[in-house]
């Protein structure tokens, strides 16, 4: 079975992509020259990309929670939640602080989280942000990202076969992944 055709509509992204893309974002930010002391990733779609930045970098990482995409099963922007505190590493979120994601797409939740870091954590220095997606629809520009989607396609991430993966289905999925 071949994989579905990547088009102005879809982006299809395997695992090796989505390693890659973390990979060339964070090469960007080294090339860039700016030094930055702490990431910031906003938990769920820039979980990933957080953790191997940090990784990469050996900077402490943050996570903070936000919520847009609850309705029609994820794929429809609803109110925006941020959650109330940032779980981090080592320290408080101070210095200089590159804010990762997965993507932007609107801009709303970029923007949201900038003027809630801004008015809760006066220690932040400065603040930039890295992106695998910009989404060419978006109202905010981040400062370093991968891609530039001027169509605006959904994109399909690999890890979204867990969304619809329940425990009761694992045994299964396991046994038909073994098979391969």
């Amino acid at each position: 079975m071949s994989a579905p055709t990547n088009d102005d509509s879809h982006l299809w992204v395997t695992w090796d992509d989505y390693n890659r893309l973390i990979e060339r974002l964070a090469l960007q930010v080294h090339q860039s020259g700016w030094e930055f002391d702490k990431i910031l990733c906003l938990a769920r779609g820039g979980m990933r990309v957080g953790d191997v930045m940090s990784r990469i970098f050996d900077v402490p990482l943050g996570i903070l929670a936000t919520s847009s995409y609850r309705e029609a099963a994820g794929t429809k922007q609803g109110d925006m939640d941020i959650a109330q505190f940032i779980t981090i590493t080592r320290g408080t979120l101070s210095g200089r602080v590159l804010l990762v994601d997965d993507m932007v797409d609107t801009g709303k939740t970029f923007m949201k989280v900038y003027d809630h870091l801004k008015s809760q954590f006066a220690d932040i220095t400065e603040l930039r942000s890295a992106v695998l997606w910009w989404k060419g629809h978006s109202q905010a520009q981040p400062d370093y990202y991968v891609d530039k989607l001027p169509t605006n396609p959904w994109i399909h991430q690999p890890f979204e076969d867990y969304d619809s993966l329940r425990p009761h289905q694992l045994e299964a999925w396991i046994r038909k992944g073994s098979k391969g």
